[in-house]
């Protein structure tokens, strides 16, 4: 009936079929991920196969393996946007999200074969999840008024969210750097402030925080290597115009002379632009540009120190840290807000030279420098490192807590299970469904580490239901244990957005119940 009014090149799944492609879709994206969970999980290779790009990364971060893969599938790709959601708005949990979305569908596959609605099946997700949220509420702490207790619960969450990345085996050392970073911006949460810099050579451990800003680039020909009390003019702007450059025209001169008087007027033209630069009472004229040598020497027998060539993210950020803005014409110097800094030298860094910006109008600016064995451990290292930084800056705003480890999911399941037996009706069904999915996820934690996931997890339910709501996963001995003595803290906020963008990710899919698949309108002319 409906290819009478449906164009050729449309397909439409219908009912059952729709259903399975989805869920088949959605769980296969979830299973893909699910070896990289909790604190032993494995890492994946990617290889990127195009003619020009052959690069290789190894990396266990959710977000990552997701964006670089290529889905056809509808619903695996509703999973991927939550996964990059949540590295949007948290920076952790990118994993566990996609997993838990996925252990939902599975479930909701055995309820669907029951013959259960799937609206039955969402009401029944939807009061689960208020039950979940309420007791994930109830169990968190807030240390916040008092300073050094709340320092000491982000160093926790920082090293919880590095035990499963590459940096492990540093976790305190790269926790109390990330931890002093986030601190110095004084909870604005913005992470320009906080530069990350990679140097191949020495190791991991050797990386360090620079209190103050770096910038990859070296200061002209001839000019001082070491600037006091700095007065920095942020620019992008051509600085090459002492060269003869006319486009679509023609010039006809009857002598060398005249094209000398034309080289001079380009020059003259330079030169008074290098002067309104120069009255702004400026000592350091840094340009996300080149700056010829024509400029460079006016600017050197002024007395002003030039940095050619700092890069669009380079200059925004230095604007940023130093209290500047970045401007491109130079007629009114009354309107231009220069930047300020105490010092500005050159420092070494393995064999390399940059530059360092100390004493920045914008105080909390500071660097992080990874030193590390080869470029692949630092590009991971620095995905590692942003995850915490992204973690700790939401934990600042939001200063909640709540045990790691599996801890949560068992008590927010507990709760769950609490409610089914008042509930009546199919959604009942439903609700048990949701905790089971939330075990699951403790469940995948201990098959990751090779530990017996289904011993653990019956005992960490029985000690959850004799009154131990801080106990889960100890995964270096592979028991269970108090999750607040072993200092296993995670951000409320990740927590609570995982189970949110996962429950609603997976009622969009449940809800399907058709796929139309349209192909592109045919041009006229047959391109």
């Amino acid at each position: 009936m409906e290819a009478a009014y449906i164009s050729s090149g449309t397909n439409v799944h219908k009912g059952e079929d729709a259903r399975l492609s989805s869920f088949v879709g959605a769980i296969a994206i979830a299973d893909l991920v699910k070896t990289t969970l909790g604190p032993k999980g494995m890492d994946k290779i990617l290889q990127t196969l195009s003619a020009h790009d052959q690069s290789v990364s190894v990396t266990n971060d959710g977000a990552t393996i997701l964006r670089s893969i290529h889905v056809d599938n509808p619903a695996g790709k509703v999973l991927v946007d939550i996964a990059k959601v949540q590295d949007d708005e948290v920076g952790d949990g990118t994993t566990s999200v996609t997993v838990l979305a996925g252990e939902l569908l599975r479930q909701a596959e055995g309820l669907i074969a029951q013959r259960i609605h799937p609206q039955t099946i969402i009401q029944g997700w939807r009061l689960a999840r208020n039950y979940a949220r309420a007791s994930l509420e109830a169990h968190a702490i807030d240390n916040s008024s008092d300073a050094d207790a709340f320092r000491s619960d982000l160093v926790k969450i920082a090293m919880t969210t590095l035990s499963s990345k590459l940096l492990t085996h540093d976790k305190q050392y790269f926790a109390n750097l990330a931890v002093d970073a986030v601190l110095r911006v004084k909870g604005s949460g913005n992470l320009d402030y906080i530069q990350i810099m990679k140097r191949p050579g020495g190791s991991l451990r050797d990386s360090y925080l620079e209190e103050g800003f770096l910038l990859d680039k070296k200061i002209g020909v001839g000019q001082p290597k070491r600037i006091e009390n700095a007065k920095i003019l942020i620019a992008n702007t051509p600085m090459d115009t002492d060269k003869i450059k006319i486009y679509g025209s023609r010039v006809r001169v009857d002598s060398v002379n005249k094209v000398a008087e034309i080289e001079r007027a380009e020059k003259e033209k330079m030169r008074k632009k290098c002067e309104k630069i120069i009255d702004h009472g400026i000592n350091v004229f840094i340009n996300r540009q080149l700056i010829y040598n024509f400029p460079e020497q006016i600017f050197t027998e002024a007395g002003v120190v030039t940095i050619e060539h700092a890069d669009f993210d380079g200059v925004e950020r230095l604007a940023a840290v130093t209290g500047g803005e970045l401007a491109s014409t130079f007629d009114h110097p009354n309107l231009v807000t220069l930047g300020e800094c105490k010092i500005i030298e050159e420092v070494m860094i393995g064999e390399d030279k940059v530059l360092r910006f100390g004493g920045c109008k914008a105080g909390e600016a500071c660097t992080i420098v990874l030193r590390g064995a080869s470029t692949h451990v630092l590009d991971e290292a620095e995905r590692s490192l942003h995850d915490a930084l992204c973690v700790l800056t939401s934990t600042v705003k939001e200063p909640r807590t709540i045990c790691g480890g599996g801890c949560t999911e068992i008590f927010m399941a507990q709760a769950i299970d609490r409610h089914v037996e008042e509930t009546p009706g199919k959604k009942a069904l439903a609700m048990e469904a949701f905790a089971r999915a939330l075990r699951q996820l403790p469940t995948i934690v201990a098959d990751n580490g090779g530990y017996d996931s289904a011993e653990l997890v019956t005992q960490l339910r029985a000690a959850h239901a004799s009154g131990k709501s801080t106990y889960g996963l100890d995964m270096y001995n592979g028991s269970i244990a108090c999750m607040r003595k072993l200092g296993i803290v995670e951000s409320f906020k990740s927590k609570l957005q995982v189970l949110i963008s996962a429950s609603e990710a997976a009622e969009m899919i449940l809800r399907v119940d058709d796929i139309i698949q349209c192909a592109p309108r045919a041009r006229e002319g047959g391109y």
